[in-house]
């Protein structure tokens, strides 16, 4: 399994494409998480890894967290508000494998990539990667206080 965790890093090079927000998902900057799922052929891998986060809605709903699908060009979301959105762009702005490959990307608040993985990750994994950025850390203080 490949999972590239892209956060911590101590100094960002803004000329690195890597930390640049992802422009086709614009819209969700500093208002939303966005978790992205590219369908694999037989959609097992995606079908899995829908299943398993959409088991713990309230869980998304405390990251701030929309859940997209993506079908070949095709994008559906499968957790909060998403329209208009271009699956060919998305594909295209996360440098994703080809059509009917599986993959997943995790998108900051920020706009930038924070983890790829190329199997479904569960979802104790993404809530730690969540729960440890600085900015959720700030979410859960101003919630506690």
């Amino acid at each position: 399994m490949s999972k590239t965790l892209l956060y911590g890093a101590t100094k960002i090079d803004e000329t690195n494409s890597a930390y640049a927000p992802i422009e086709s998902l614009a819209a969700f900057q500093w208002r939303n998480r966005v978790f992205v799922i590219f369908a694999d052929r037989d959609n097992s891998r995606a079908a899995r890894q829908e299943n398993q986060l959409l088991a713990d809605r309230q869980a998304l709903d405390e990251r701030d967290l929309v859940v997209l699908k993506i079908s070949g060009a095709g994008v559906r979301p499968l957790f909060g508000a998403a329209d208009g959105l271009d699956g060919e762009a998305i594909r295209r702005d996360l440098e994703a494998l080809e059509i009917g490959e599986f993959a997943a990307f995790l998108i900051g608040k920020d706009g930038t990539v924070k983890l790829k993985v190329s199997e479904p990750i569960t979802n104790g994994e993404l809530f730690a990667i969540i729960d440890s950025m600085p900015q959720r850390a700030a979410e859960t203080l101003r919630a506690d206080q």
